[in-house]
């Protein structure tokens, strides 16, 4: 590439067989517990009290909804919790989180659970439809991006716009947000490592990054101009009020909802619509259907949606 940076800060008969059978199946199930709960290689005890504790507060504080397929995850992720702030149980955290005003530990605690998958150009059958419908209304432009993780989504979208409008500098503004402040970080530096990228044309990389050298070797980072379009900002969708202001012509909203429940989905979905202009569209992820938890919108493309009649009137 013909740019180089390098000083960039990273910084489931009788009676009497129901009964032995049902106390051979209690006593299986009371053994199966216990083996849960103390499996010999863990550092922390971990019970099912616990883990139940653990799916109560996050889903209070942020919406997210654990199964039970989540514990081993659980127990690592705040596992690293515990060892940071220097407890030796579940039970001395959980018990610490209910009952302190820390911000920045449930924000920890919050982050440790947060799942952040995300890559350029994911579900790029969207990026078209976004670059189609930014030419036809009205400039300037203001797209909100509802779970940024660690940049690549909204970077993907300031792409699409520069190409769109041929410029490094289209009447476009970004706020992208997310409820993991650690991601937010990374995202606003725009710094990655090689391997995100390499799956983008020749001509991207060389439009829309700068490659480091020496100790920066193997990283690249965002252009300014792209990173000038967005502003990242900390939100959690069950906050009752939103830092927005105004409405917006473009949500991207992808792969969120499947970590809520569905009245959780209907209630941000519904908060959505408000902040929308009549022509706006709403970006879900192929997984999601938000139509089995709003009339507030309807389809317009493969996961893509506008306001219903009713809504844009």
């Amino acid at each position: 590439m013909s740019d180089v940076v390098h000083d960039f800060n990273l910084a489931p008969g009788d009676g009497s067989a129901r009964i032995v059978l049902t106390t051979k199946m209690n006593r299986e199930s009371h053994m199966l517990v216990q083996r849960e709960e103390n499996i010999p290689d863990r550092e922390f005890s971990f019970t099912e009290r616990d883990f139940q504790r653990v799916r109560k507060l996050i889903y209070q504080h942020a919406g997210i909804s654990l199964s039970d397929a989540k514990r081993d995850m659980v127990y690592s992720r705040v596992a690293r919790r515990l060892r940071a702030v220097e407890l030796r149980s579940f039970d001395d955290y959980l018990d610490r989180l209910e009952t302190s005003e820390d911000a920045s530990e449930w924000e920890a605690f919050t982050n440790a659970l947060t799942t952040n998958l995300t890559s350029f150009y994911r579900e790029a059958h969207h990026f078209p439809i976004l670059a189609e419908h930014l030419l036809k209304i009205k400039k300037p432009i203001s797209i909100w991006c509802s779970a940024a993780s660690t940049g690549e989504e909204p970077y993907t979208i300031a792409m699409t716009a520069c190409e769109a409008f041929n410029t490094l500098k289209p009447p476009v503004e970004i706020i992208a947000t997310d409820i993991d402040t650690n991601v937010l970080a990374t995202a606003e530096r725009g710094v990655y490592p090689w391997e995100r990228v390499d799956k983008l044309s020749e001509q991207r990389l060389k439009r829309f990054f700068l490659k480091g050298t020496g100790d920066k070797a193997g990283q690249v980072r965002v252009r300014n101009e792209l990173r000038s379009m967005i502003t990242f900002k900390p939100l959690n969708l069950l906050a009752p009020e939103w830092p927005l202001n105004g409405q917006f012509d473009v949500i991207f909203c992808r792969n969120v909802m499947i970590y809520f429940d569905k009245q959780t989905q209907s209630t941000i979905l519904n908060r959505f619509a408000p902040l929308m202009k009549p022509d706006a569209l709403l970006f879900g992820g192929h997984s999601e259907n938000f139509l089995y938890s709003t009339k507030a919108f309807r389809l317009r493309g493969k996961t893509v949606y506008e306001l219903s009649r009713a809504h844009s009137e």
